[in-house]
């Protein structure tokens, strides 16, 4: 029942993942709400229009957005000055949606028509190159832009955890090869500089199964 909840409650959200709810994304700001922990109006991207849907689901009074959340605005877009982007892939690592794209020293464009607006991409810039702007043709934003956004944000969540189990995979077998390197080496476990080494190995080996254990909770 709970979980039925969560999920009609987070599919009224906007979906933009901007945290000014206070919560990591839509999804924690359902569970919360589901649960008693966090009240309707906490979503100023959503406006009046969100609370109005959620207070009809849940059976409660609307009100204004919180203004401690934020307040509500048209819908802005991020948008990179190229001339000063330097390439550092912080934007991209922070877009909850896979809306920018680029790579390492080079330059990065926002994906208009899949921005939220969230402006998580806005602080880990070091060159402070990223302004939101207002683009008309790209002010409304409906459920199934929502949804697709939320499901880029699903897709994003897979690929990091596929590559956090890659990288765990080649640190271990990484350690496992070297470790049989230095058995060869010492089979006897005499060699004290080599006995060392296999400590570390070993330690790095451990490292690395523990990163693929937080990988696959």
């Amino acid at each position: 029942m709970l979980e039925d909840l969560v999920h009609r409650i987070d599919n009224l959200l906007p979906q933009t993942q901007c945290k000014q709810c206070g919560f990591e994304g839509c999804l924690p700001y359902a569970k919360a709400m589901a649960e008693g922990q966090a009240d309707l109006n906490q979503c100023p991207p959503g406006g009046l229009a969100t609370i109005e849907s959620l207070a009809s689901l849940l059976g409660k009074p609307t009100k204004p957005v919180d203004p401690s959340c934020g307040i509500t605005t048209p819908r802005h877009i991020a948008s990179i000055q190229a001339e000063h982007c330097i390439g550092c892939t912080l934007c991209i690592q922070a877009c909850p949606v896979d809306a920018i794209v680029g790579a390492a020293k080079q330059r990065h464009a926002v994906l208009a028509a899949l921005c939220t607006g969230c402006e998580l991409c806005i602080p880990p810039c070091p060159v402070d190159c990223i302004d939101m702007v207002f683009l008309p043709e790209h002010s409304d934003w409906n459920t199934t832009m929502a949804h697709e956004a939320r499901a880029r944000m699903h897709q994003r969540d897979a690929r990091l955890v596929r590559q956090k189990e890659a990288q765990a995979d080649r640190l271990e077998q990484k350690a496992i090869r070297k470790l049989g390197e230095l058995n060869q080496q010492d089979p006897q476990n005499n060699n004290a500089e080599q006995a060392k080494k296999r400590a570390v190995v070993e330690a790095a080996l451990a490292r690395a199964r523990a990163r693929r254990a937080g990988a696959n909770p």
